[in-house]
């Protein structure tokens, strides 16, 4: 191949935007990650976020730690998905469909992830102390969670982008790149956020042994998805195949392990076990839902037995029957007593 004419004309580039498989016109080298993927330990991480999906649905059912348990396994569920796709990249790094469906999924899954941190703060500040929280119990979850699904949007934005632009648009991969940098900086200014609302008056009413082990679980957690989310915005930064993105190790120490890690240690010790004030609070706020479900079908039904029976007769076909003609319907008093009491939640 001729790397320029006698004519003062630009050298040719080699175009890659057909290669599909590793040859000699289609070099690993040439590849995005640059490359290929370590085949045993992304089954390992693989095989960790799939052990972890089914401990977090386990404990989920058992202790119905729902919104907890069913955001983190969804982030979970992500990973898993995207390290099939680097195990389908240790075969081929020219696999497209491979890796796009990694560099979506084990992007957008820590944001998941997040979400079941912050559903804790609420009921952490709930049993310790609310009165000296800077932001209401229950504001907790309508601030950061919207705060991370905007960063969720971003990067799934980015992410499209890049994935339209292939191999060949340049410009257009780089502005997927910016979008996907601008929603991991997000993330990172709300968990540091997150960070700077702990108060030393909190630390020091720890008290209860598991309580603590859970509050240091989360710590960790924590943590280490902070460090992944600085990590990429350092990695993306440098662009699509720069040299921070084409060294494995630090990806799999700094992103793989920096999150099955904390998802590792979130699924072993579970609030179910070690905070069930939360477990309770969860429980009972699912349990309004159907409450409140069950006193409108009762209302309804109320209604349309006084269409039917009217004032005469003292007699209807819900509730029970007094005497003198009035009718008390249990039902729906107790999903009503029910509903308001979790909403205080």
């Amino acid at each position: 191949m001729s790397s320029g004419t006698g004519n003062g004309t630009a050298p040719h580039r080699p175009s890659f935007k057909n290669c599909v498989e590793v040859s000699a016109f289609c070099p690993v080298q040439a590849t995005v990650l640059g490359y290929y993927p370590n085949l045993g330990i992304n089954a390992f991480l693989c095989a960790g976020f799939a052990l972890c999906v089914l401990g977090l649905v386990g404990t989920g059912v058992w202790k119905r730690t729902w919104g907890y348990s069913t955001a983190l396994a969804a982030g979970c569920l992500l990973e898993f998905v995207g390290y099939i796709g680097r195990v389908q990249l240790s075969a081929n790094p020219w696999n497209d469909k491979a890796f796009q469906t990694q560099i979506c999924c084990i992007i957008l899954a820590p944001t998941l992830i997040c979400i079941s941190i912050y559903l804790t703060l609420k009921h952490v500040t709930l049993s310790i102390s609310p009165e000296i929280s800077r932001i209401r119990p229950k504001l907790y979850p309508l601030i950061f969670v919207p705060a991370d699904v905007s960063c969720l949007i971003l990067q799934a934005i980015g992410g499209g982008i890049a994935a339209s632009a292939g191999k060949s648009n340049m410009t257009l991969l780089l502005q997927g790149d910016r979008v996907i940098i601008a929603g991991i900086a997000l993330q990172v200014a709300v968990l540091g956020f997150l960070k700077g609302g702990a108060s030393p008056e909190v630390l020091a009413v720890w008290n209860d042994k598991k309580f603590r082990m859970f509050a240091y679980a989360v710590a960790v957690a924590y943590t280490g998805i902070f460090i992944r989310c600085v990590y990429r915005i350092v990695e993306m930064a440098g662009g699509w195949g720069n040299p921070i993105m084409q060294d494995e190790p630090s990806f799999i120490v700094l992103e793989g392990f920096m999150i099955l890690i904390p998802v590792a240690i979130l699924t072993i010790f579970t609030p179910g076990v070690l905070f069930p004030d939360m477990a309770a609070r969860e429980a009972m706020r699912f349990r309004s839902k159907k409450a409140k479900n069950q006193h409108a079908a009762a209302a309804d039904a109320e209604k349309a037995d006084h269409g039917v029976s009217g004032n005469g007769g003292g007699v209807t076909t819900s509730g029970d029957v007094t005497p003198n003609g009035h009718n008390h319907n249990t039902n729906a008093d107790a999903a009503n007593k029910n509903a308001s009491a979790a909403s205080s939640l």
